[in-house]
């Protein structure tokens, strides 16, 4: 049968029994039933449950749990009482410890798997605060006229609905205990139903709040939101457009920032640029990759999806020279900003497209003697072929998504002549599938 003659059949509509088998990549539990893969949201491994069908696909299923029959000695109460609901978090329901456990295993098997690789050493996990870790976030907003309420949250499980929750344990405490605030602050705008998203960073003494508007805000709404800041310490931006519209509300704003305290810097970041979700994990990574990448005062060192500078101004410290590539023209300015402001001179930013051929460029026309990598959940394969040309002895590769570095690591490891000397994971999102990782390749 094609593709386009499938029709799906109608979902059963009692609760079916399953025995779960796995836990997936997105954390919801794997079961067979009727010869079909089924993803069931809320099961945990060796769990026997009764499940209701939610979507029904060619190759696989969906579903929710109805009830647990025999429960795993890992399934936990959740802390928030929104967990069941909030598509915010999706393992509050497993141990910590068993959460560490299932993001290793799943990374390792990617290697396997993917790149048909092997860590010839499995690096102890990167641990943090496992409450309030979260300093960035975008929360939704949606005005519910048949509620009569207006919510602010993330959205529901498998649902683009926003949660209606009143709290937030895993939002930085200045943010994640004021929902309720936020939301009676929206409910008297005048243009509270042309608001779909709040963006969130909290710097180490200042929280910032972006408010996403689909119109121009009139000036009583100008007003509210300069109170509602003084009043609770937020610096407050209106974005009309893209990032780059963003407007402060307030005269006396000033960029958040965060301190790697190790290192002596500081790091300045416009609100809507990319930094990491979870400081204390950060410190920790940035440590970590200093001493896997091992810069001498010798070393020339290349910073690939180098952003603000968060891994290259570390290792500006310790190398002779390092040069940091971005794609986005705004990190590479902001980058710049932060290696006068660190005083820093050992160091040069460019802005690159690495997912296309880099020969070209001024800064490919060098060899390097250490790589480091951080890319976005795409991967890095375009650039990873081209990296034997840099003839580097040593790579560190930070990874937000185990299939690409995978993927990359295969390609490292059987294309590119290097071999995989470890990999271990890092927990940057306690309680979510999410996982974060870093691997040591060595030629």
């Amino acid at each position: 049968m094609s593709r386009r003659n499938y029709q799906r059949k109608p979902l059963p509509k009692d609760a079916r029994a399953a025995v779960i088998d796995s836990l997936n990549h997105d954390g919801r539990g794997v079961a067979r039933v009727d010869g079909k893969v089924v993803f069931i949201d809320g099961a945990l491994p060796g769990e026997t449950i009764h499940f209701i069908y939610s979507k029904n696909h060619r190759d696989y299923a969906e579903g929710r749990v109805a009830a647990i029959v025999t429960a795993s000695s890992e399934r936990i109460q959740p802390h928030c009482p929104n967990a069941d609901i909030c598509g915010g978090c999706s393992l509050q329901h497993l141990t910590h410890e068993a959460q560490i456990h299932h993001k290793q295993t799943l990374l390792l098997e990617q290697l396997r798997r993917i790149g048909k690789v092997e860590p010839a050493q499995v690096f102890a996990p990167i641990r943090g605060p496992l409450w309030g870790y979260r300093h960035r976030a975008r929360l939704s907003v949606k005005d519910v006229r048949k509620k009569g309420q207006l919510l602010v949250g993330f959205r529901e499980k498998a649902s683009p609905f926003v949660a209606d929750i009143q709290a937030c344990p895993v939002l930085h405490p200045a943010v994640g205990t004021r929902l309720l605030e936020l939301r009676a602050l929206l409910a008297g705008l005048k243009l509270r139903e042309l608001i779909p998203q709040i963006e969130i960073a909290v710097g180490d003494h200042r929280s910032t709040l972006v408010f996403r508007i689909l119109d121009d805000a009139p000036p009583e709404d100008w007003a509210r939101l300069r109170a509602f800041g003084a009043q609770h310490g937020f610096d407050i931006y209106l974005q009309r457009q893209g990032p780059d519209s963003i407007v402060p509300v307030q005269s006396d704003t000033v960029l958040p920032h965060y301190s790697l305290p190790e290192s002596g810097l500081d790091f300045h970041y416009n609100p809507t640029e990319f930094t990491q979700v979870n400081p204390a994990i950060n410190r920790s990574m940035v440590a970590r990759a200093l001493e896997l990448l091992a810069p001498g005062p010798q070393d020339a060192v290349l910073d690939l999806f180098c952003g603000l500078g968060n891994f290259t101004l570390p290792l500006a410290q310790r190398a002779k020279a390092v040069v940091g590539v971005e794609g986005e023209m705004g990190l590479v300015r902001q980058a710049r900003d932060n290696a006068r402001h660190n005083g820093i001179d050992n160091v040069a930013f460019y802005a690159t497209d690495l997912f296309q051929e880099v020969g070209q460029a001024e800064w490919a026309q060098r060899r390097y003697d250490k790589i480091l990598l951080d890319p976005a959940r795409a991967g890095a394969q375009e650039i990873v072929r081209q990296l034997p040309r840099f003839a580097a002895r040593r790579v560190v590769y930070v990874s937000c998504n185990p299939a690409t570095l995978a993927r990359d690591a295969g390609i490292l490891v059987h294309e590119a002549g290097y071999r995989l000397l470890g990999a271990g994971i890092m927990d940057m999102f306690p309680h979510t599938a999410h996982v974060e990782s870093i691997a040591l390749f060595e030629r």
